[in-house]
């Protein structure tokens, strides 16, 4: 199989059909495009549970590891409480690298406002690269889940930032040499920055409280899986405009220099929102700071397009992401 998510086809045929199990207590389950769970602890409360590895890059795992997983809860609109973590080191790696990358969990559960519940670390010879995998507990109101699977038809798709912001960030840090045989030092400096665009908790508050239908953290697969991923879990169709999506120039650069899409590149940082009020939603959204656009429409058939100028195409469920892809040109 190829590196990086699994087919949805493989997804559906071989792990969720071979799941049989179910309790009372648990409201949402696994599903395609989901990243949270729900489980009832009382008449009017639920847990919001998501996990998450962080498998792409060695650079910085400790920040991304948390706040991609802060960014699931953010996505079902559920307030974070805690996390688990799983540790897996090599056997090279020195104690002082260990503790560098706790500092940096503790930074952002600092920020975010959430313990470490618990976990498990373990030196191993299976892994080639520090591993760090996350369990995030979340709460949020019985019933007020909100899921990928929300959309309905004639919804405005709101996105927020733009899209690339974690690919680039990563690819900037860990090609930094290489890609200064093409692209200036203040480039790659300000794509190495955009790590600090990466949580999604702001937008997702706005979006609550404006009534947002469904939201979804755009992950591995970037925006053209994320796009799929709702439109397959709402089971409606999309209109997007191509030139809407909004992407920073540091991304296009970078991206080129490799050969990889953009619209394929894992995207943390920006949310993808299913709302009846689209231009409302923007408003408050730019209002407290945080960039938004309106990319598209939903509709009530099964074309997921892409639609650029005079052109379209048709989406197709993601494939290997980008960032995967990335090869030395040297």
């Amino acid at each position: 199989m190829e590196i990086g998510k699994l087919p949805e086809s493989v997804l559906k045929r071989s792990v969720i059909k071979q799941l049989h199990v179910k309790r009372p207590e648990i409201s949402s389950g696994p599903g395609v495009g989901e990243d949270c769970s729900t489980v009832q602890v009382g008449p009017d409360e639920e847990i919001v549970l998501s996990t998450d590895p962080i498998t792409g890059t060695a650079s910085d795992i400790g920040e991304l590891a948390v706040t991609i997983s802060i960014n699931d809860l953010a996505s079902a609109g559920a307030e974070p409480i805690g996390i688990l973590l799983t540790v897996l080191l090599t056997p090279r790696m020195r104690e002082a690298k260990l503790k560098a990358i706790m500092e940096q969990v503790d930074a952002a559960c600092r920020r975010y406002n959430v313990q470490v519940i618990g976990g498990h670390t373990e030196v191993t010879d299976v892994v080639n690269q520090p591993l760090i995998s996350v369990t995030a507990v979340g709460k949020v109101k019985k019933g007020h889940m909100i899921s990928t699977g929300g959309a309905q038809p004639d919804m405005d798709l709101v996105l927020t930032k733009w899209i690339g912001l974690e690919g680039t960030s990563i690819i900037a840090k860990d090609h930094e040499e290489e890609l200064l045989n093409r692209l200036p030092q203040s480039l790659i400096d300000k794509a190495k920055s955009f790590d600090q665009y990466l949580s999604v908790l702001p937008e997702s508050r706005i979006a609550v409280e404006h009534g947002a239908s469904a939201m979804h953290d755009v992950t591995e697969g970037g925006i053209f899986g994320a796009l799929w991923e709702m439109g397959e879990a709402s089971n409606v169709g999309l209109d997007v405009d191509l030139k809407a999506i909004p992407v920073k120039q540091e991304t296009i650069e970078v991206c080129e220099y490799f050969g990889i899409n953009p619209y394929e590149l894992i995207s943390s940082g920006s949310m993808l929102i299913a709302t009846a009020d689209g231009n409302g939603l923007v408003r408050k959204l730019e209002a407290a700071g945080v960039a938004a656009a309106i990319i598209g429409k939903s509709n009530s058939s099964n074309d997921r397009r892409i639609i650029n100028g005079d052109e379209e195409r048709f989406l197709e469920p993601p494939k290997t992401d980008a960032l995967y892809n990335v090869k030395t040109n040297n």
